[in-house]
């Protein structure tokens, strides 16, 4: 009888968690876009679920009585990945002050092709051609879908996108280096680090309000909420299971997801430019899982 390998069983685990993360985001960001309608600000919602997430795991520490020890040796990559999720939230977040939202997300998703440059340097993984023919691909797949609108370009908005973008990066590699810290305690740091940057971000806004508020649109919020929870959860656990190129590719499916939820949820209709987009990031997921599973037992995830 044939023994299944571990580390190709950890890489369809993690790359299944990846592509479930990458469509509760996208989820997310349908619902967060209802609730904005009814009176619900983003920078409100990031700090409710952030800190939801904090006190959720807070509970299970109490409950399990799991250890918040880090390592030593991935204290820093800890550090990095709480500040590097921060300014991911933060950075996107502020970005769509200045730029169209479809803008602002085309140079967001440039992070996988950047994760894919930076990989052979930052991890021991040699330099794959196809990965980054596939990073590309979706590139345009992803700029497809959203259709952007490159009339009145602010460069402060272009800035912050691009930083954004280089913090997602970042926190893919910090992210995978964190093979031996337990998960609550990768969840409740790096949350401690994330929440007093969103507590910032929305005392500068001015729009804080009680829980009462989410009265406005409860499913919409829920949904936003559990959708960032869930979102994170996996894609935490799915960074220690699939390499950094593999994870950032698997994400390319979220604004996918959002385009087709919208269009299911809030009756948009998609272009044949949109379905080819579509078309081309699923053709990259396949390619993706197909050079994941291929990869040699032996390189280091």
């Amino acid at each position: 009888m044939l023994t299944a390998d571990p580390a190709q069983s950890a890489r369809r685990q993690g790359m299944f968690m990846a592509l479930a993360s990458a469509a509760a985001y996208g989820t997310n960001i349908v619902s967060a876009q209802i609730a904005g309608q009814a009176g619900l600000s983003g920078p409100l919602l990031v700090f409710y679920r952030v800190f939801i997430m904090l006190a959720l795991v807070g509970l299970a520490l109490l409950i399990w009585r799991s250890s918040l020890a880090v390592p030593r040796s991935e204290r820093r990559a800890l550090l990095l990945f709480g500040v590097m999720s921060a300014l991911v939230g933060s950075a996107y977040l502020s970005s769509v002050a200045f730029l169209p939202v479809t803008v602002a997300a085309v140079v967001f998703f440039t992070y996988p092709v950047l994760i894919v440059l930076a990989e052979p340097f930052v991890t021991r993984i040699a330099f794959r051609p196809e990965r980054l023919l596939a990073a590309l691909v979706a590139f345009v797949g992803v700029a497809l879908v959203v259709g952007p609108d490159f009339h009145g370009l602010d460069p402060r908005g272009l800035v912050l996108a691009l930083l954004a973008s280089l913090g997602a990066a970042t926190q893919f590699f910090a992210g995978a280096a964190l093979t031996r810290t337990p998960l609550t305690a990768r969840l409740f740091w790096s949350h401690v680090l994330i929440l007093p940057v969103t507590a910032l971000i929305l005392v500068v806004t001015g729009g804080f309000q009680s829980p009462a508020a989410f009265a406005l649109a409860p499913l919409a919020a829920a949904v936003t909420i559990g959708g960032y929870l869930i979102g994170f959860l996996l894609q935490v656990s799915a960074m220690t299971r699939i390499s950094p190129g593999a994870a950032g590719l698997a994400y390319c499916a979220e604004p996918v997801c959002a385009v087709l939820i919208a269009a299911v949820v809030l009756g948009e209709r998609l272009g044949p430019l949109q379905y080819l987009g579509c078309a081309l990031v699923v053709v990259t997921l396949v390619i993706n899982v197909t050079l994941e599973h291929m990869r040699r037992p032996t390189a280091p995830a």
